[in-house]
């Protein structure tokens, strides 16, 4: 009897599952597929070609895939490599506290490929994967002018506090703040335009909407009253370091493929007025997909001209990590980041980190997020490239998960106070 189990069958999306097939001819090339429905019924699927060892088995955390999407030894590659029938769609979970992805794995003991046409599975079976542990609180945030969700963990608390924000789709992303919830943060998940009642397109910064989000977080009587963490990515990353930069309220932050300054819209706060170093348009290119390169459309922040738009991160009360896909094709964010990196020594300021990751592209999300190397962006008239490679950017984010998490939890956690 064929078996194929998948474990853990309920899970959060974070964890890794262990697949493994039995019962089958010994040297047999056999397909592993993975497919899901996303929350507006777009398909995504992956598929892996094995061969079965002498006792007929197949360990995925042991056997290689020898052809498919990947190949080698990849426990998670057919969460990696779920990619859309539909062209440069993102699978981005929506609803996290009410549902589930369901996953479906199908086994199939010949050698196929997708089809409309094709036999029934020998085996298949279905996975959970969550985006907030059981007793994880969603609050809807609408206060002042702040709209968000903050996600509260299960438990009394306090908690640290963490401010989290995405880029240039803008509206409000909540999958990565519930995962944090999941691994006891209160996170806040900040919406800053094209969501609700705020501002359709992000013509300026005006910092103090984001010092009252951090106030309202730190008010809430499960969340550390001393300070917040921020994590970032893209333009929300430019956001964070100027957080960082200027506001008391931030004891650490992380940026995910960001800048060094700010770029292409005004960043107001108090007395103070930053302009944008204008967009480089003409400087876009057109693959031959049809998809947009950005990466180089930014000026040179090196440049005497622009000097009084880079971030003072030396003010920044407390650490800074830069986390940078080598193969960014979204921003140089390399670059930006040794330029920050190259300030902060300058001026003394010894906390401020750059962790890089060759092959890895713009959107590092949480680990069993599928690679996603192209996808449309409602502001935008083509698809934009992100870049990266499959494994070497899905493994990326693996090791950045676990950083982002380490990071926040040792700057924010109120220090132990001594008993003498």
């Amino acid at each position: 009897m064929i078996g194929l189990t998948a474990t853990p069958e309920i899970a959060l999306a974070d964890e890794p599952v262990r697949i493994r097939a039995w019962g089958l001819p010994p040297q047999q090339l056999i397909t592993l597929k993975a497919w899901l429905k996303d929350e507006k019924g777009k398909i995504f699927r992956s598929q892996a070609f094995y061969k079965t060892d002498t006792e007929g088995k197949v360990d995925l955390d042991r056997t290689p895939a020898i052809g498919g999407d990947f190949q080698g030894v990849c426990p998670m590659g057919l969460f990696w490599a779920l990619k859309p029938v539909t062209p440069f769609l993102r699978l981005m979970k929506r609803d996290v506290i009410g549902s589930p992805f369901h996953v479906h794995l199908e086994l199939y003991p010949n050698m196929v490929f997708f089809s409309d046409s094709e036999d029934p599975p020998a085996v298949k079976t279905v996975l959970e994967r969550w985006y907030v542990t059981p007793g994880v609180q969603r609050i809807q945030i609408r206060e002042g002018r702040v709209r968000g969700a903050l996600f509260l963990p299960p438990g009394e608390g306090p908690f640290p506090g963490v401010i989290d924000m995405f880029g240039g789709v803008g509206g409000l992303v909540e999958f990565r703040s519930g995962l944090l919830a999941s691994r006891g943060f209160a996170s806040l998940a900040l919406a800053y335009f094209a969501y609700d009642d705020l501002p359709k397109f992000l013509g300026s910064i005006d910092l103090t909407y984001f010092e009252e989000a951090a106030q309202i977080l730190l008010r809430n009587p499960k969340v550390l009253s001393d300070g917040v963490g921020v994590v970032a990515v893209c333009k929300g990353a430019e956001i964070a370091l100027a957080m960082a930069s200027y506001l008391p309220q931030v004891k650490a932050t992380i940026c995910i493929n960001g800048t060094n300054a700010i770029n292409g819209t005004v960043l107001t706060y108090k007395d103070l007025c930053v302009e944008g170093i204008p967009y480089e348009v003409e400087k876009v290119l057109v693959t031959d997909i049809g998809a947009m390169d950005i990466s180089h459309m930014m000026a040179d922040t090196r440049s005497p001209e622009y000097q009084d738009s880079i971030l003072p991160l030396e003010k920044a009360k407390g650490p800074i990590l830069f986390l940078v896909g080598e193969k960014d094709h979204n921003y140089d964010s390399l670059k930006f980041a040794k330029e920050a990196l190259a300030r902060a020594n300058k001026f003394g300021k010894s906390n401020v980190y750059v962790r890089s990751f060759p092959g890895a592209g713009h959107l590092l999300e949480p680990p069993g997020a599928p690679f996603c190397m192209v996808s449309q962006s409602p502001f935008f008239p083509l698809p934009l490239m992100w870049g990266g490679e499959l494994l070497a950017h899905c493994r990326a984010q693996d090791t950045c998960w676990s950083e982002t998490q380490d990071f926040l939890r040792t700057n924010i956690t109120r220090p132990r106070q001594s008993k003498l």
